[in-house]
């Protein structure tokens, strides 16, 4: 059933400083999602220059992804110990060095294991970033500011396209990974700019044994949110990672033909992410979520059969409008469901071992394109799992407006 909503402003939540520690957190997602995606755009180079199929290089996608709880677990359990702010300059700094490093390496092997390290720090952020931010802005703003935040994914998959297109055609792949340095400077301004969490402090664990006891009495809670997040993530992932050798191998399509769609999708993305989680702070979370699943589901024919490459674009913007736009309510949604005092581990865990359980869907995408077709591959993923999304979203419950800290 769902909780009152907390319509009282004078919450017990402080929320003095939250600007910065949103735009931390959006800034630090961003970055993430625009390092991420740079694989994903340069799918089909990196295997011809390491002489490998489409399907190998997908791997190292499913294997980011894969070690991403990793950087969950350890960044988390920091978050939940010794503050949001530490843990969160670290991981940035980590992931900034190994994403420098992708564009240096010099075999396959080097290149898996950096993408796996990658993985680890990506892991990392969204969960203290978020945590971070939702303990801070009002309560009565949380969905909208929820959306805006979330959407710095979107953003980073649209700068990544950005600079595919300019990069890429003059240089290759490999510059536009040294760019990925960029999050190390982050790091700065959450040391100079973004205060504490004061919820945090006022529910900090005094010891390592009291932290684990807390997460381990939320169990069945974190056995829920994975399975939310695996259903998430396999929405996204299964829409946008293998969308621009959708484009490639479909289509016939060059890079800056693929890279200008999956802009305008990003740009639909942004805006049906705000949107609907701003409708989220009125309607519910779970509604908003569930109407937005239906209505990708409607529009998955004509984002992966349209006659003509307007409907195309149309169909690439409208399905990122709903799909991000049901992800958009993901930070206040699984920050509102989670207790003050593992609020840093949990949604953030949870959330990564999603990704973990759905992190294959490229590869297996790849796999049933090698049967059929990529339209029809692409087709069936998405409707299997907007209609498993939906169907576990309408089985949690929900606690829109609580207040943290009380």
């Amino acid at each position: 059933m769902d909780s009152t909503v907390a319509n009282n402003d004078a919450t017990a939540t402080p929320t003095d400083g939250h600007g910065a520690a949103l735009f931390a957190g959006f800034l630090g997602w961003t970055l993430d999602a625009f390092d991420f995606f740079l694989v994903v755009l340069s799918l089909t180079a990196i295997a011809q220059e390491f002489h490998r199929s489409d399907k190998e290089i997908a791997l190292s996608i499913t294997l980011t992804l894969a070690f991403r709880p990793v950087g969950a677990f350890i960044f988390g359990l920091m978050a939940d110990r010794y503050g949001r702010r530490i843990p969160l300059m670290i991981d940035l700094v980590f992931y900034s060095v190994v994403e420098v490093a992708t564009g240096f390496a010099h075999s396959f092997a080097t290149f898996l294991v950096l993408r796996a390290l990658f993985g680890i720090g990506m892991g990392g952020e969204w969960g203290v970033g978020a945590s971070l931010a939702m303990e801070k802005v009002p309560a009565r703003l949380r969905g909208f500011l929820s959306g805006l935040l979330q959407q710095g994914y979107a953003l980073g998959y649209l700068l990544a396209a950005g600079c595919y297109f300019f990069v890429f055609p003059r240089w290759g792949w490999r510059p536009m990974f040294f760019i990925g340095g960029l999050p190390a400077l982050l790091g700065l301004f959450v040391r100079f700019k973004v205060k504490e969490s004061e919820v945090w402090k006022k529910t900090r664990h005094p010891n390592w044994s009291d932290l684990g006891r807390a997460v381990l009495s939320n169990w069945k809670l974190f056995l829920y949110l994975t399975l939310l997040m695996m259903m998430m993530n396999f929405s996204s992932h299964g829409t946008q990672d293998m969308f621009p050798t959708f484009l490639q191998r479909q289509w016939g399509m060059k890079p800056t033909q693929r890279a200008a769609i999956t802009a305008i999708s990003m740009v639909g993305a942004i805006c049906g992410g705000t949107l609907i989680a701003f409708l989220s702070d009125r309607f519910g979370r779970r509604r908003a979520m569930i109407a937005a699943f239906i209505c990708a589901i409607a529009v998955v024919p004509l984002w992966a059969y349209a006659p003509s490459l307007t409907l195309l674009v149309v169909g690439a913007f409208l399905l990122q409008f709903m799909v991000q736009g049901a992800w958009g309510i993901i930070p206040a949604h699984l920050s509102e469901l989670s207790p003050d005092s593992v609020r840093g581990f949990l949604p953030g865990f949870a959330y990564q071992c999603g990704v973990l359980l759905a992190g294959s869907v490229a590869y297996i995408e790849a796999i049933l394109a090698e049967h059929t077709s990529y339209a029809n591959a692409m087709a069936l993923t998405a409707f299997v799992v907007f209609t498993l999304a939906a169907v576990v979203v309408a089985m949690g419950r929900e606690k829109k407006g609580i207040e943290f800290g009380a």
